[in-house]
């Protein structure tokens, strides 16, 4: 039954606010509501995320969540503009812009102000 539910992403910060700012400054996001201290994004096709506090953050060594784009070169460079950081992974098939084009993917990741990694992807 999961499999028709939507799915979620919980993204975990030190300082809620610092990470707010993150996300709706670099990142270009709108805020849609506050919760028990934490902040809601919603995205495309009925999509969301929770920005929550925890003393936690920043402690996984593996992508938190992920966008899927259509065109991921136009997303890195508007992220690079707003002065988004992304990692770069010493990976085969990473290109000038540090996208790396594997597994049937083309995948850039970057880290939040908490250090959660979060990833933009686009179907190869």
């Amino acid at each position: 039954m999961l499999q028709k539910s939507p799915m979620y992403a919980y993204i975990p910060a030190i300082d809620v606010e610092q990470a707010r700012r993150f996300y709706e400054d670099k990142i270009g996001l709108k805020a849609t509501a506050e919760i028990n201290g934490g902040v809601a994004f919603e995205f495309a096709q009925g999509t969301a995320c929770f920005l929550y506090p925890t003393p936690n953050a920043g402690t996984s060594k593996a992508s938190q969540a992920f966008w899927q784009v259509e065109d991921i070169e136009a997303e890195v460079a508007e992220l690079k503009s707003r002065g988004v950081v992304f990692e770069d992974y010493d990976m085969p098939g990473k290109d000038a812009n540090g996208i790396v084009n594997a597994g049937g993917a083309r995948a850039a990741w970057f880290k939040d102000s908490e250090g959660n990694i979060m990833a933009i992807i686009q179907d190869a």
